[in-house]
């Protein structure tokens, strides 16, 4: 049981890690565009464009215009998918988790239940026997 309850918190913390990193990109987007492309005036502009790029939405409003911007765009979107793929990772893992621990329960008590008719068969084995030996 306590592997269970340590797989679980594994799965979860590493659900929240990856949010964490996720958003420390967007925040390092928004600074390195806020600071390299001349089109992101405020802060806020800068990580609106982190997030259109990391999440390769690119809606149009505010693009790359520089050499600089347009190459840190390009890293800024590599980052954006292997965070959003550990993010869509994790949270597989956590419905697999509810599935898996349903399956396991459904297989113990199977066993359980198979356990208990090898006990039963074994007593009608050996009462057959014991008539079979009775004079």
């Amino acid at each position: 049981m306590k592997w269970q309850q340590r797989k679980r918190f594994i799965t979860r913390r590493g659900l929240i890690y990856s949010l964490v990193l996720c958003l420390f990109i967007l925040g390092l987007g928004g600074v390195g565009f806020w600071i390299l492309e001349p089109t992101a005036i405020t802060l806020s502009d800068g990580l609106w464009l982190a997030f259109t790029t990391a999440a390769t939405v690119g809606y149009g409003d505010i693009v790359p215009s520089t050499h600089a911007s347009r190459v840190f765009s390009v890293l800024v979107v590599l980052l954006g998918l292997a965070v959003l793929s550990l993010v869509t990772a994790s949270v597989a893992a956590m419905f697999v988790e509810v599935e898996e621990r349903q399956i396991e329960r459904d297989l113990m008590h199977e066993i359980g239940a198979l356990r208990v008719e090898v006990r039963s068969l074994h007593d009608e084995l050996r009462e057959f026997q014991a008539q079979r030996n009775a004079p």
